[in-house]
């Protein structure tokens, strides 16, 4: 056990790094899922339909799939509940119908005009901790480190 605990508790500065890293981050994200629970949302499902905002209304399942990072085998099963609710609509690709398109409705669009505000008032108010200096240094190591 005295070999186990040395491993766990004395950690080279890149893992101790890793780990308060992955502590913060967590910290935040349940800021925001806090929000959007107190809304009766899900934070998953509002960052699908941002996503198909971010990509100009309309995108095909694989590349959303991507783009939150799930496989295509779970998209489906995401996209669901946003469909039965009204918030996007799937239909055929015009030019490849072997292919589905996911849309955001006007529906999906006002939930993300009159809820995306009130979240990003609450994300900032944690990452406002830092200074405006702080916060472009963090921006540019995590980008640095996005870069694997």
């Amino acid at each position: 056990m005295d070999d186990l605990q040395k491993y766990v508790l004395e950690l080279p500065l890149a893992n101790e790094a890793f780990f308060a890293l992955i502590g913060a981050t967590a910290g935040a994200v349940a800021v925001s899922e806090k929000y959007w629970q107190a809304q009766g949302l899900n934070g998953a499902r509002i960052r699908i339909l941002v996503e198909i905002a971010k990509h100009g209304g309309t995108i095909l399942p694989s590349l959303l799939a991507e783009r939150i990072g799930v496989t295509k085998a779970n998209i489906s099963l995401l996209l669901t509940p946003l469909e039965k609710d009204g918030y996007i609509t799937r239909a055929g690709h015009a030019q490849d119908g072997r292919k589905t398109v996911i849309s955001i409705t006007g529906a999906g669009q006002r939930l993300l005009t009159e809820q995306l505000p009130g979240n990003r008032e609450a994300v900032a108010a944690v990452m406002n901790r830092l200074e405006e200096e702080e916060l472009r240094l963090l921006l540019g190591l995590l980008n640095k480190l996005s870069r694997v």
